[in-house]
């Protein structure tokens, strides 16, 4: 699963670095993730509700890497079969993402709610904005130098993560501007379809074959 061109000792030290980037991923998420809920369930926010989800979904995948990092270096070796199932795992984890915000997103819709304007929420979307691309490049870079689909599973979760600040944002600020509640749930459906097809490649092991795409 590792690149076939680097000695032992590169890998061990790229390993080790993913390691530290799924547990740095591990504890912003959960603050980001209580952050977000709590400003959408405030402000009637769906697609900041999902936001938050996700910030705890990408949590639970970055554990599920990081635990296989951590004893892939125990160990010296991978556990192919453990690491297809974590990785499918984590595949699981875009589709679960997927799922509620399109529930909630129709639920929103045909409920006609309104959401309310939410400062909060702004600002944790903001931060996300911030600090996401520069996780995600470095998690893909990683990823890349070890051809480990793990990692670049990682990678493609936190991706889905400014994905989402992007629409969730986007949403939340035009309906700011036009009191169009609509455009929350559909930027939400947005999000989904991204998750659906990373998900797909995920669970197809299909994540480092197509990283040049």
């Amino acid at each position: 699963m590792t690149g076939s061109s680097l000695d032992s000792a590169e890998v061990s030290r790229l390993t080790r670095r993913g390691l530290h980037l799924a547990r740095f991923t591990v504890a912003y998420n959960i603050v980001e993730g209580a952050v977000a809920i709590t400003a959408g369930l405030g402000a009637g926010l769906v697609s900041v509700i999902g936001f938050g989800i996700d910030s705890g979904i990408e949590s639970v995948a970055a554990v599920l890497v990081g635990a296989r990092l951590a004893a892939r270096l125990r160990h010296g070796e991978a556990d192919d079969r453990k690491e297809r199932l974590a990785l499918k795992a984590v595949a699981v984890t875009f589709f679960v993402l997927a799922a509620y915000v399109i529930v909630e997103g129709l639920r929103g819709l045909v409920g006609g709610e309104a959401p309310a304007s939410s400062p909060l929420s702004i600002g944790v979307l903001v931060a996300s904005l911030m600090v996401m691309p520069v996780l995600a490049a470095m998690k893909r870079r990683v990823g890349l130098r070890l051809g480990d689909n793990l990692i670049l599973a990682d990678a493609a979760e936190t991706r889905i993560c400014i994905l989402l600040s992007i629409s969730t944002l986007t949403g939340v600020g035009l309906y700011q501007l036009t009191g169009a509640g609509w455009l929350d749930p559909v930027a939400g459906f947005v999000i989904a379809a991204f998750a659906v097809h990373e998900g797909r490649e995920a669970w197809a092991g299909e994540l480092v074959e197509d990283a040049d795409d």
